[in-house]
């Protein structure tokens, strides 16, 4: 008997797991972004997964399911930021210029609100970055915005000692020149210094070879030696910061020289050298910019940017680079997009499946599709218009944000107050919706 209480013991959870109820969100116009939209479509959803998406009357209701009407309103993938800096996060310091072993996972704060306020945004994945005033700044890590204690309930890895979390930033241009102390002071001098700590990784890279897993020949441990050669070998992306169409062919040249895979972004002058980021193969994660100011070297930065690259085949992503554009407003940049020439197709998927591919997340999420995650948001009206409201966003099939509450509400539409450490300890909203 207790053999057997034991066994129902262990097994309850996994009972339970099996009885948890489906969703079924109905009546949408839906848009799945790697297939045709739907009208009056379906969405499945059940243990964190989407089960089915389909056109109403060709989808397979569960029995039991909880019904959602969403007659009027819009569904479509969780929205996939693929460069942002919520979570008050930091990498590399003023010591050297060159900081591949830091790692921003460790300095992320979780309970930072700028996190739900991606959530009004309808972001429900984003890459966190650390700052682009080094050579190589650190790791950035990829984050999936559920409900979480600790960061390691947001990660997409399963462990962070053993796991590639995230991607490697670098940055060329003004930003990591300065010229003083440890910096390079040309941009001649960042390239050089670049090449030659990956000319050293790859050293390292042979002994590791050489040594086969035999512990007495395998080389001292050495963790910037360690994230390149992830680099080397194709495992951790390199997330690179490059304005001007020089330094842009600059990174281009070093991903080449040593094989690394590279998404660019920004990119200001990339409609100048759209056809040699082509030629590399390079997808681009760009930003839009709809007010004056900012460094001398994005002086050029176009909203036909999108529109260009897309012609010429490169793989385009937007990104807020939060808190430049602002989480909630992430529609809008693709929407200054097709303003300038880049198809609403490409648009959408420029906030949803092209992030997802930049971050090798492609199999888990930025479209609704069985067996993909189930993120996802509704709206209000059409993604692209400025009269559209994200009213719910959705983290694996869990109500993250819901525009309804009024708690949720003021992070949709207050302004910098809401943001403050401790307003939601003591704070409220004014009638008319703003901080006081």
């Amino acid at each position: 008997m207790i053999k057997i209480l034991q066994y129902l013991t262990l097994l309850l959870p996994l009972l339970c797991l099996g009885q948890e109820q489906a969703l079924v969100f109905q009546g949408a116009l839906v848009y799945p972004v790697t297939a045709a939209p739907m009208e009056d479509g379906v969405l499945v959803v059940q243990h964190g997964k989407i089960l089915a998406v389909g056109p109403a009357g060709k989808v397979v209701i569960p029995e039991g399911a909880e019904m959602h009407d969403l007659r009027g309103k819009v569904l479509m993938p969780g929205l996939v930021d693929t460069h942002s800096h919520i979570g008050d996060g930091d990498g590399g310091d003023r010591s050297a210029t060159l900081h591949p072993d830091a790692r921003i996972l460790d300095a992320i704060n979780v309970r930072d609100p700028h996190l739900k306020k991606a959530l009004a945004g309808g972001i429900t994945t984003v890459n966190i970055m650390p700052g682009s005033g080094y050579l190589m700044s650190g790791q950035t890590v990829y984050l999936k915005l559920r409900e979480g204690r600790s960061i390691e309930d947001l990660l997409y890895c399963d462990d962070p000692l053993n796991s590639i979390c995230g991607g490697l930033k670098m940055a060329n241009g003004t930003n990591s020149l300065r010229g003083e102390g440890p910096f390079p002071g040309t941009r001649a001098k960042s390239a050089a210094m670049v090449r030659q700590l990956f000319v050293k990784a790859q050293d390292y890279q042979r002994k590791l070879k050489a040594a086969a897993g035999d512990p007495e020949k395998m080389p001292a441990r050495d963790l910037q030696m360690e994230t390149l050669v992830e680099v080397l070998e194709g495992r951790r992306i390199v997330h690179h910061h490059t304005h001007r169409h020089d330094d842009i062919l600059t990174v281009l040249r070093l991903a080449k020289e040593f094989g690394f895979r590279v998404v660019l972004h920004h990119v200001s002058e990339g409609w100048m050298v759209a056809e040699e980021i082509a030629a590399a193969g390079a997808p681009c994660s760009i930003i839009a910019i709809d007010s004056p100011g900012g460094k001398l070297e994005a002086v050029n930065l176009l909203n036909k940017t999108g529109a260009i690259l897309a012609a010429a085949g490169v793989d385009v992503a937007y990104h807020t680079d939060d808190g430049i554009t602002d989480s909630r407003l992430f529609f809008r940049s693709a929407a200054f997009g097709v303003k300038e020439g880049l198809s609403r197709e490409k648009a959408l998927a420029s906030l949803t499946i092209a992030g997802a591919r930049m971050l090798d997340l492609q199999e888990r999420i930025g479209s609704l599709e069985a067996g993909k995650d189930a993120d996802f948001i509704i709206l209000s009206g059409d993604p692209l218009s400025v009269y559209t409201h994200v009213e719910q966003t959705w983290v694996e099939g869990t109500l993250r944000f819901d525009r309804a509450n009024p708690e949720d509400y003021q992070y949709a539409v207050g302004g910098y107050g809401v943001f403050r450490e401790g307003f939601h300890a003591h704070g409220c909203l004014d009638e008319e919706g703003g901080g006081r």
